[in-house]
């Protein structure tokens, strides 16, 4: 049987529940939500007359958690507009609907009969062939499906999504005895190509995968900070970024989740386990307090940790009050701070004989034995545990990828020494010769499986670019850039400068690798990997060049830049920008004059060089106004005031979307744009693109003169500014670089209407830039970001 989702139903409206909708809202799957009928109506609907029988009474529970999501933060939704696709309703009145679905996604409270007393209603009316599935945190899924239809328990399996949906990477699919493998088969590639999730199969036990190896690290840690006196800060200065993982590191991320929901989550494998495994998963009296004052993390103001004012203080356990925060300072977090690379801080920090050694060893030990363990309890192999903690818990590194880090057979004979018991799947690893759990095989990512090592399986469409220059080899390199062979006759330009800034030796790339794709390929893609598509020019150069008077320097580099964006918009062989993450200043500039864009999700793009005290100076201006331009339907009478209008305040207020669909509602992107929802498909679809273009016969673009609003418009797009300079709101600098930059849209003081040539709008652009470069507040402003890393306002 062939599987399609095109409309889907998530049962309860809850953070969760909503967040879900919102998630599949976002990649356009219409979506029921229902949730309960409420038993009484509030004081408000009581004042409109509203008894229980009307349906905005009936929906309540639904209707408010929708409106909800445009008040959440972060934003669960990628654009306002996704909003029409979900449908509020009840489990009495709506329940019928169900048939229409092809997904039903359960999320009600976590209560084995309420759920099998819902799932037995949703047999009763949904279609043969729908895929059931619940988002249960730990409630077995075999349970959940005795005694339901065949049909149900073939097509029933639990998906289990980490908050908040959208940003979140893992999926848990958790098959049942009864579910079929060609469901699972399906899931795992849907949610993979069109959730943009990573997935990891577990198994059907407490917790799952991530939460079960999680919640056990997480109380090791808070075992070993009360056994041996350490504070809350202190464990948190070193549980963090510093060994690669999520910011908020061990007491923070407890206050983010809520003390009241993780004592539940290390409840459901108490329950289920014993021995001492069960012990672990025993929550200290220290938390119970905590829950008991009410004290449950960020949702009630505090938990581990209290803001007061702009002061951040940390709970002190032996008194439980709250004391100012203090940070671990060793000898080993230098050294590590001037370690390169990730395993080797680890290793310097997990070996160390001082405070912050002993309570990095004392957490790691007993978490890498107990993920060990769990190798064919909660998943079939190490790739699956190192991805649910990679994707769902923000490690860099996984339990065995961070145990490879540190060197297996030097830990264990440590471990051994001091009497810890280690699994018998490690010793059998060690005797057989092997010291890592990953290697490579024929350059691709190998891992040990309990035998040999075997590759690790990756969809077609997840290409590491790491792995495949090692494999491939480039075809041209410089400080800035390389040129790659992607194969099929597309070549891509990977920017790898500091924060992936445009400098000269980007953009003599660039040049080159016009030349190149023009003579040789079909196409080029503009993309990489790295932490953020590009954060613009490189600000720290212009502000040198700018504070030693080289503006003919700067000049030079100007011209260079606004030349190769040309060529990315003239190319003869079709090229494609692949922006993901911030994509601001130049790297905007970068992506407009291209082909086609095709965008993450996850893409904040925005010309915010205002911000600096400049202009965009790349030529962004030229292309927003044009990529406007673009959007509009022939034959239309064109409003080419509203489009400055909007181009100007788009630029002047440095907007930034908040997303790839934001970014088309911002006109970044276009109607024909495209959007990728998995960010590790980005650049096999980024490619795909290219060759579409080329296939279809691409025709690069004529150069047009371009219709401006000159002197009238120059005058209405000032108003504003002029305005909010007299009251006050903006500064005398501000409305200088607001004068410049309507200069620059408006075409300067030419008629109404006046077409232009591009190589005019940009020289204008240019000397702008370059004057305002120049002034010495600019300076201070450039100077005050790379110092402070925030806006100075001037």
């Amino acid at each position: 049987m062939s599987y399609k989702i095109q409309k889907a139903a998530v049962l309860g409206s809850g953070v969760m529940g909503s967040g879900i909708a919102a998630h599949l809202a976002n990649i356009g799957i219409p979506t029921l939500l229902l949730d309960i009928v409420p038993r009484e109506v509030t004081k408000e609907e009581e004042a409109k007359g509203l008894t229980l029988e009307h349906p905005a009474v009936r929906n309540r529970f639904a209707t408010s958690a929708v409106q909800k999501l445009l008040k959440h933060k972060p934003a669960p939704l990628t654009s306002k507009k996704n909003l029409a696709l979900i449908t509020a309703g009840n489990l009495e009145d709506d329940l019928e609907k169900l048939k229409d679905v092809d997904w039903v996604i359960e999320v009600v409270v976590e209560n084995l009969d309420i759920k099998k007393n819902l799932f037995e209603r949703v047999d009763s009316v949904r279609k043969p062939g729908t895929i059931i599935s619940s988002n249960t945190s730990g409630i077995s899924v075999n349970a959940m499906a005795e005694g339901l239809s065949e049909d149900f328990q073939k097509h029933f399996l639990g998906t289990h999504f980490f908050n908040p949906p959208r940003y979140l990477k893992l999926l848990e699919v958790i098959p049942t005895q009864q579910t079929s493998p060609e469901v699972v088969s399906f899931m795992k590639t849907f949610a993979e190509d069109v959730l943009g999730k990573g997935v990891v199969i577990g198994k059907d036990t407490p917790n799952f995968v991530a939460n079960r190896i999680g919640t056990y690290g997480l109380l090791i840690t808070l075992r070993e900070m009360l056994n041996r006196g350490y504070s809350v800060g202190e464990v948190d200065s070193v549980t963090g970024t510093l060994i690669g993982r999520a910011k908020s590191a061990t007491f923070r991320t407890l206050d983010v989740v809520g003390l009241d929901t993780f004592l539940h989550v290390a409840q459901t494998v108490y329950d289920q386990t014993t021995g001492d495994e069960q012990k672990v998963f025993q929550v200290p009296e220290l938390m119970k307090k905590l829950v008991e004052n009410g004290w449950l993390g960020a949702k009630s103001g505090q938990g581990f940790f209290l803001k007061k004012g702009k002061e951040i203080l940390e709970i002190d356990p032996a008194t439980l009050e709250y004391v100012p925060v203090k940070k671990l300072q060793t000898p080993s977090i230098e050294m590590a701070k001037q370690t390169k690379g990730l395993p080797n801080k680890v290793k310097t920090l997990v070996y160390a004989n001082d405070r912050t050694g002993e309570l990095l060893w004392n957490i790691f030990a007993p978490t890498l034995i107990y993920s060990a363990e769990m190798i064919g309890v909660i998943a079939d192999s190490i790739v699956e545990i190192d991805n649910a903690m990679k994707w769902g818990f923000g490690w860099s590194q996984g339990p065995f990828e961070m145990w490879d880090a540190i060197g297996v057979k030097q830990s264990v004979e440590k471990m051994e020494a001091e009497g810890r018991e280690v699994p018998g799947f490690i010793k059998e690893f060690l005797s057989q010769g092997f010291e890592s759990f990953y290697t490579e095989l024929d350059g691709d990512l190998a891992y040990y499986n309990g035998s040999e090592y075997v590759k690790v399986p990756v969809n077609e469409k997840v290409i590491d670019l790491k792995r495949y220059k090692k494999k491939q080899g480039v075809l041209k390199s410089n400080s800035g850039a390389s040129l790659i062979d992607l194969g099929d006759g597309v070549a891509l330009l990977e920017f790898h400068s500091k924060s992936n800034a445009i400098g000269l030796d980007i953009i003599q790339m660039l040049n080159f690798a016009i030349d190149e794709v023009e003579a040789n390929y079909k196409g080029l893609v503009i993309g990489n990997q790295g932490k953020n598509f590009c954060v613009g020019a490189n600000l720290g150069m212009i502000l040198m060049e700018a504070q030693d008077d080289n503006i003919f320097e700067l000049d030079y580099t100007i011209r260079a830049f606004q030349k190769a964006m040309r060529r990315v918009k003239y190319s003869k062989k079709p090229v494609v920008a692949a922006p993901f993450g911030m994509t601001l200043g130049g790297g905007a500039e970068v992506c407009l004059p291209a082909a086609h864009i095709q965008a993450s999700s996850e893409t904040y793009m925005g010309l915010v060089e205002v911000g600096v005290g400049l202009i965009p100076g790349g030529g962004g201006n030229l292309a927003l106004y044009e990529k406007f331009l673009k959007g509009l339907p022939n034959g239309v009478e064109v409003d080419y005031q509203a489009i400055a209008n909007k181009v100007f305040e788009t630029v002047a207020m440095a907007n930034v979307s908040a997303s790839g669909e934001e970014a088309r509602d911002n006109n970044f992107l276009n109607f024909a744009d495209g959007i990728s929802v998995n960010p590790d498909h980005l650049i096999y679809e980024a490619k795909q693109a290219v060759l579409a273009l080329s296939d279809a016969g691409y025709i690069a673009p004529v150069p047009k003169k371009v219709k401006v609003v000159g002197a009238p418009g120059y005058a209405t797009l000032l108003l504003g500014s002029q305005g909010m300079f007299q009251s006050g709101f903006i500064s005398e600098h501000d409305l200088k670089i607001a004068k410049k930059l309507a200069y620059v849209i408006a075409g300067g003081l030419v008629p109404y209407g006046t077409e232009v040539t591009e190589e005019y709008l940009l020289n204008l652009e240019r000397e702008a830039f370059l004057q305002l470069v120049a002034d010495p507040k600019s300076q201070a402003r450039m100077q005050n970001m790379l110092i402070k890393g925030k806006p100075l306002r001037n």
